[in-house]
């Protein structure tokens, strides 16, 4: 047998396929991962510094709806075309439902999210020269807080499927962000509209503006 007889051959289709695919999905948890993170970071840092600005929980809750809505939209602009910007894991779940990622993928981005989410968190707090994770003394699990979470999450899915059915996904960013610097006011949770969002810092981990529970932040 010749040295050239004993060459590896290329890469089988099978194999550069699952290669390609395994680099692909990396890519799109990182944007994913980051994008999450940099959202958290964004509600909480503008909830800490709006309650610096201000004792008002009015001002407050303006400052951070605008905040949150506004890097809403540019995060979707700019991670969507590479990971599809979900940030929520019931976003990633209805996706799943709907098929158009697998459960594989789908199990990832969630880890993602909640992974990434609490990195955001801790880094917004450092920002402001606290504690990397402060442990909260409100509670935040009352039924009426649970249901109104369950009424912005439902919203916010039927504006995303809403604008995808009708042609305008390009206009989902706008849409999303709008929705949810909306759901800020009429919602007594201030909108999380994210599960993930929620388990990360149910005022656990940050601080939240302009509450109604009757308490500042």
């Amino acid at each position: 047998m010749t040295d050239l007889d004993q060459r590896p051959g290329p890469a089988t289709p099978t194999a550069a396929a699952a290669r390609a695919d395994r680099v692909l999905l990396a890519r799109r948890l990182l944007a994913e991962g980051l994008g999450t993170a940099m959202l958290v970071a964004i509600v909480v840092g503008s909830g800490i510094y709006a309650a610096e600005l201000s004792t008002d929980p009015g001002p407050q809750l303006l400052e951070s709806s605008i905040a949150t809505g506004a890097g809403l939209m540019a995060l979707i602009l700019a991670f969507g075309p590479v990971s599809g910007a979900h940030f929520n894991p019931v976003v990633t779940l209805a996706d799943r439902m709907l098929g158009g990622i697998s459960t594989r993928d789908a199990l990832a981005y969630i880890a993602a999210q909640i992974l990434d989410g609490c990195l955001g968190t801790v880094a917004a707090n450092v920002m402001f020269g606290l504690d990397a994770i402060e442990l909260s003394t409100h509670a935040r699990s009352s039924g009426a807080l649970w249901f109104s979470e369950v009424i912005a999450t439902m919203g916010l899915l039927l504006v995303i499927l809403g604008v995808v059915r009708s042609g305008k996904a390009h206009m989902a960013p706008f849409a999303v962000g709008a929705y949810i610097a909306a759901a800020y006011w009429f919602t007594s949770s201030t909108s999380f509209a994210n599960p993930g969002t929620a388990l990360r810092f149910p005022d656990r981990l940050g601080r939240v503006p302009g509450r109604r529970d009757g308490h500042g932040p």
